[in-house]
């Protein structure tokens, strides 16, 4: 996924997601809803920081989560930030990415 994301490709990102997956904050607000609501919003993300990217620094696998550190930058120049992102996972696909920041 993070590949994908690097690459900024929305489509190839979402269809390695459930049809009703979210991303949101850590046990907060749903940022993007559905498949179609992910992608909707990594394009508009994308276009708005054509040079956003983001660094896997730990990642930690227990049953159907993944935890990543991550380190995300909007542009080669800006200051980075640090993201803890759990990703829940229904079999194959990912149905839920929540952002700790």
């Amino acid at each position: 996924m993070i590949g994908h994301y690097n690459r900024q490709d929305a489509d190839a990102y979402v269809a390695l997601m459930t049809e009703d997956a979210a991303e949101a904050g850590y046990r907060g607000a749903v940022l993007r809803d559905g498949r179609e609501g992910v992608r909707a919003g990594l394009k508009a993300m994308f276009a708005q920081y054509p040079e956003n990217r983001a660094e896997i620094l730990s990642g930690y696998a227990l049953g159907d989560f993944v935890v990543m550190h991550e380190r995300v930058w909007r542009t080669a120049d800006g200051e980075p930030f640090d993201v803890m992102a759990v990703y829940s996972f229904e079999g194959p696909l990912c149905s839920r990415v929540e952002f700790i920041r």
